[in-house]
């Protein structure tokens, strides 16, 4: 299927010559004639090429992935670092708030922009302080918590157009937040009342919104890569010019459909993003005894996808690579990997207690590197914000998240301003 014909043949068969043909990608046997002595698939994108060994008997003789010979066999044997060179982590911003690169080649923000990255991610994590009480207190059954991924969230989504799909995981309520979602919206899904457009028929943390196109998360794990591949491939048909990116953790990419997301992207090759947070733990097995060899980003070259590996604490550097993987996956037609390195500094849910398998000195280091706090720093050292404004921004942020959650408690939402301070809460 798909056979394109050379404009000169080197050979004609005669009628009644027969090729029979095994295809690599479907296993389907083809027994046709053929008018010329080569043909090319351009599903696969390699050239088989015919060589006649006899009348009427054709022979296929290069395999599309048999390029090269030897007769050596410690020339044939390749180890892994062979083949593939680490991955090094891409970084703009230091902890400190110093910067790798001129100034110029950092993302193209204005002081506003960045002090709106800022705001969102603080934001992000006032919020979940205030519904990790909710929960402690039984008002919710369940939450996650995106300590320390809060560089995620943002970099990724502010390099996103609004029409591009976002299928998630668990952990990315601040991309909602970056499109413009309202912290009550998450707020009626997690107590599952009556404005929760779920209408309740979820657990908590399983968000959803067609008006940010943002597609409403589900309990199993990786079943959002391959639905991913299906968004991208209709899109795709469609003609726009917009893609989805998908996000998972490294414990996911042990799962099967992890796998078959990738292939299927790259042998559609459907313009996409698959977004990886590598954050050192899944639930309490940590990275060294999910998987081997160079996390994930190296698993992208048996699909024959671009890769690249972030610091996910660094939310220029995570905003510069997802806009390039944008740029290189609607350009060329094809997936891109994102490995995004960072640490989980919270448990893993509400149902965990991750100081069972990781000492506490190992947080406490992580948290000297949370992406919040070199955000920060890198405004404060241009002038663009100081620790004044820092506290005015956390404490007006977390008056409004526990005064929400208090009006919905009790009942009192829509009332004015002097009606509610009639009652205490």
């Amino acid at each position: 299927q798909n056979i394109s014909k050379p404009s000169t043949p080197s050979r004609t068969f005669q009628q009644g010559d027969a090729l029979q043909f095994v295809s690599m990608r479907n296993s389907m046997r083809l027994m046709k004639p053929f008018s010329t002595a080569q043909f090319k698939l351009d599903s696969l994108r390699y050239e088989y090429v015919l060589e006649e060994v006899g009348p009427k008997r054709p022979k296929l003789l290069t395999h599309p992935h048999q390029k090269l010979h030897s007769s050596n066999i410690k020339e044939v044997f390749r180890y892994p670092q062979e083949v593939v060179a680490p991955y090094q982590t891409f970084s703009l911003v230091n902890q400190d708030g110093s910067c790798n690169v001129n100034e110029s080649e950092l993302p193209s923000f204005n002081p506003d922009e960045w002090r709106e990255l800022y705001t969102v991610m603080v934001r992000l994590k006032q919020m979940d302080e205030v519904f990790l009480a909710s929960q402690r207190q039984g008002r919710i059954s369940f939450y996650m918590t995106s300590f320390g991924e809060e560089g995620i969230h943002v970099g990724s989504a502010s390099a996103l157009d609004p029409g591009d799909v976002v299928l998630a995981q668990y952990r990315e309520a601040g991309v909602l937040l970056w499109r413009g979602a309202q912290v009550q919206e998450l707020a009626d899904q997690c107590f599952a009342n009556a404005s929760d457009t779920g209408k309740g028929r979820q657990m908590p943390m399983h968000f959803g919104s067609r008006r940010h196109n943002f597609l409403t998360i589900s309990s199993p794990l990786t079943t959002q890569l391959p639905q991913a591949v299906g968004v991208g491939y209709a899109l795709k048909r469609s003609g726009a010019n917009n893609l989805p990116i998908v996000y998972f953790g490294e414990g996911a990419a042990s799962e099967g459909d992890f796998h078959a997301g990738l292939n299927f992207a790259a042998t559609l090759e459907v313009p996409m993003i698959f977004f990886c947070r590598n954050n050192g733990y899944a639930i309490s097995t940590p990275a060294r005894d999910q998987f081997r060899g160079d996390g994930i980003a190296s698993r992208a070259y048996g699909y024959d996808m671009v890769a690249v590996r972030v610091d996910g604490n660094d939310v220029a550097a995570v905003h510069a690579a997802t806009a390039e993987a944008r740029r290189v996956a609607l350009t060329e037609r094809r997936p891109v990997l994102i490995e995004a390195m960072t640490y989980r500094l919270g448990h893993h849910s509400t149902s965990d207690d991750s100081t069972h398998y990781r000492p506490v000195e190992e947080i406490e280091d992580a948290a000297l590197l949370d992406p919040v706090t070199r955000t920060f720093n890198f405004l404060e050292a241009r002038g663009w914000w100081d620790k004044q404004k820092d506290e005015q921004l956390r404490a007006s942020e977390r008056k409004v998240r526990c005064q929400r959650l208090c009006l919905r408690r009790t009942g009192l939402v829509g009332l004015t301003g002097a009606a509610v301070s009639t009652r205490r809460c």
